[in-house]
Parts: C-alpha cells; sequence; structure tokens
C-alpha cells in the first residue's frame, strides 16, 4: 500500500535513508542521519507542501519517496528533483517502480513541468527504471562526488510533464 507519510514512519524512514548513506551510492552522504534530522526533513517537507509517501507492507514501511524543489530560484518553480528508497531487503519487488509512478502522478497532479532524478552514473538499476518512464538523460557530471575512496559520476535524467495550463513569473 502507498500512502501519504506520517510521524509515526519516521524511524522506518531513517533506517532505509541510513542503510542508502552507508552501503550505497545512491546519497552522496557520509554519515547516518539522526531522528532529529530526519524529523527536521519531514516538517519542512510538510511545511512546503511536498508529498513524502511511503510503501508499507505488513506494517512495515519499506521503501519512501518524494521530490522537492530542483534550484532555490523563482524561475524553477515548475522544475522538480525525486528520491525513491527501498529497504534492502525488499529491492528487486517493484517497490520502487510502484512509488516512482506515484510520484509522476503527484506531480502530474500539481502541474510540474519537469521532474529530474539525479542518479549515480553506476546505479543502472535506477537508470532503467528511469528509463522505462519515459526519463532521458540530460547530462553527466563526472567525478561530481567522493565516497567509498573513489570518484562517482553523477547522471541527471529528467521527464517532461504536462506542466501548468497557466505559467506564470511571480
Amino acid at each position: 500500500m502507498i500512502r501519504e507519510a506520517t510521524q509515526n514512519d519516521l524511524m522506518d524512514i531513517l533506517n532505509i535513508y541510513n542503510d542508502a548513506i552507508l552501503n550505497t551510492t545512491a546519497v552522496y552522504e557520509y554519515k547516518p542521519q539522526t531522528l532529529e534530522s530526519r524529523q527536521f526533513w519531514y516538517d519542512q517537507k510538510k511545511e512546503e507542501g511536498y508529498p513524502i509517501l511511503v510503501y508499507e507492507q505488513g506494517h512495515k514501511v519499506v521503501g519512501f519517496a518524494t521530490f522537492g524543489p530542483f534550484r532555490a530560484w523563482p524561475a524553477y518553480k515548475y522544475s522538480i528533483e525525486h528520491s525513491v528508497y527501498v529497504d534492502k531487503e525488499y529491492r528487486k519487488k517493484g517497490i520502487g517502480t510502484s512509488l516512482l509512478k506515484e510520484i509522476i502522478a503527484n506531480a502530474m497532479e500539481r502541474e510540474y513541468m519537469t521532474l529530474i532524478a539525479g542518479i549515480d552514473a553506476a546505479n543502472e538499476k535506477s537508470i532503467t527504471m528511469h528509463k522505462n518512464f519515459g526519463f532521458v538523460h540530460s547530462d553527466t557530471i563526472k567525478k561530481a562526488g567522493f565516497k567509498f575512496n573513489r570518484w562517482l559520476d553523477l547522471a541527471f535524467y529528467q521527464l517532461e510533464l504536462k506542466g501548468p495550463k497557466n505559467p506564470v513569473e511571480d
């Protein structure tokens, strides 16, 4: 079941995210987050009106997805960057695909124009999943990060959505 996250989901979200930090290049971060920092993240997303979706299975959150601003300047307001994370024990079961499908639907509902994914260039599974939804490669920033004693390339993929009926500059 996919639903909007609640406060009660934060520990599961934290565990999934920290595993990604410690064991993957999905997040270019070194140190695990604290529950306090995840609470701040949660509160900020809610305050700014961005979704945090969770995939629940057997009363446990096994994946989550969200989106937020791509860049801080006003002219980027119709572009958003998303994230999808799945518990390591539940990968390869279609959960990431289900969450991405829901994030795309949510972004379309809100009339965003461009959905952006920043993906470690070596993460072929995530790249394939995004391509299956119509995301196209925009470009790759070589040596954008350094983690696990090696340089990491960051590939950007984008999906063009319908966008707003009447975009405005405000």
